[in-house]
């Protein structure tokens, strides 16, 4: 054997001496080790990207140290108030500590933003406080705060800022589902006219369904040319279903609103072809109807190519074979083809869905009130309103959401059967 010996114990050692067992250990531990060294780009990438984000996005939406680091003489002194009434002389004295220290240092604008998410106008009570408690040299500070603003002698002020005085809070993930605490501690929900995020939520669902389906009935006969004709014909064709993607997302946004608004080309047409009068123009952009059209388009690649790509891999002879035995071309799609793509429909409306679930450009300029996603909402929060925790609490459950629908895919249908080809 080249490059082997045997020593007289009958165990093999390579050409060097090493004993085979060894070697090959060595070989083995090198082959990990490189296998390793190539994985670990595409590691550190989802690490940086996915994970950390993702991890980032949970710790925020249940992240409330703002009170308990800037008022901590504060959270120490009202631990032992039993949340009854007013707080006694030292709570006050510790809190008009906190704020002309929190006023000095300027970080007291950071407690006055957590708690009026909880409260509005508390941001202007602590900061007026704080401003003026700068000037306080001595006591009693009971009164003088209340002085300062009536709204001290309300327990339900104090009460929040207990609550709020641990360093995580479940605040935001009830004013995700339109729920808050009461004064007393306990879950209630906000008042009805405030109730905006659970309508969201299922109308994000609903019309991600929607949207869904429609791609799925405009998608099929699409990808069963694509699958059927001849390849010169087929490439033009797969050329025009690809275009899309070479197009900006915003460029086509803009161009359906060009279309489908009331003085837009399709009205036009349709009161040159005289289906509706000029004065009964129809409202089709800034409303649910604008919102589905437009991503109906912009996701109908996604539902296309898997469709395509698991319907070039049916043999035609399948149904050929169907028909020579008697069964008619509508039997023999039902009964032959239509089960073969299954694998491509459930690819293609799994994308579909997470991906339109996931927008917030095409319904921000497109929705108008009426057909926003809860994702606008993340956008408004984390943008505008700077409210971080309820952005990262929304998205949190959008996540949640996302993975239920995932689970259940894979209970009804499996995801082993999702095939892209």
């Amino acid at each position: 054997m080249t490059g082997l010996a045997a020593t007289s114990g009958n165990d093999l050692t390579t050409a060097d001496g090493v004993p085979l067992k060894v070697s090959l250990s060595r070989a083995q531990r090198r082959n990990k080790i490189k296998a390793v060294l190539l994985v670990a780009p595409l590691f550190l990438f989802l690490l940086v990207a996915f994970i950390l984000p993702i991890f980032d996005m949970l710790l925020r939406s249940i992240d409330s140290a703002e009170v308990v680091t800037h008022m901590p003489n504060t959270v120490r002194a009202i631990s032992t108030w039993n949340g009854e009434g007013v707080p006694e002389e030292a709570v006050f004295a510790a809190a008009a500590q906190d704020l002309a220290a929190g006023s000095r240092a300027r970080t007291i604008g950071k407690v006055a933003s957590r708690l009026n998410y909880e409260i509005g106008g508390m941001r202007s009570l602590i900061m007026k406080t704080a401003r003026k408690a700068k000037k306080l040299e001595s006591g009693p500070y009971k009164a003088a705060l209340i002085g300062m603003d009536k709204r001290w002698a309300k327990t339900d002020v104090w009460q929040l800022i207990k609550r709020e005085s641990g360093s995580y809070t479940l605040s935001y993930y009830l004013a995700a589902v339109d729920h808050k605490y009461a004064a007393d501690g306990s879950i209630e929900a906000k008042p009805e006219n405030l109730q905006i995020y659970v309508n969201l939520f299922f109308r994000t669902m609903w019309m991600s369904g929607l949207i869904t389906l429609l791609a799925l009935l405009l998608g099929y006969p699409v990808a069963f040319l694509l699958a059927t004709l001849p390849m010169r014909q087929s490439n033009l064709l797969m050329i025009l279903v690809l275009l899309p993607f070479w197009t900006s997302l915003l460029v086509r946004t803009t161009t359906w609103i060009a279309i489908l608004q009331s003085q837009g080309v399709l009205n036009d047409l349709a009161v040159w072809a005289g289906l509706i009068t000029d004065e009964n123009r129809l409202q089709l952009i800034y409303n649910k109807t604008g919102t589905v059209i437009a991503m109906t388009h912009i996701l109908l690649p996604f539902m296309v190519l898997p469709l395509y790509s698991v319907m070039k891999t049916i043999p035609p002879t399948y149904m050929r074979a169907a028909r020579s035995l008697g069964a008619t071309g509508f039997t023999a799609f039902r009964r032959v083809y239509f089960p073969q793509t299954l694998s491509g429909i459930g690819a293609g409306s799994i994308l579909v869905f997470i991906l339109s679930i996931g927008y917030y450009i095409t319904p921000a300029l497109v929705g108008g009130q009426s057909g926003r996603f809860i994702t606008n909402f993340v956008a408004y929060h984390m943008q505008q309103s700077l409210n971080w925790g309820l952005a990262a609490a929304i998205g949190s459950l959008l996540l949640a959401t996302v993975i239920v629908f995932y689970l259940l895919y894979n209970r009804l249908v499996g995801v082993d059967n999702m095939k892209l080809g």
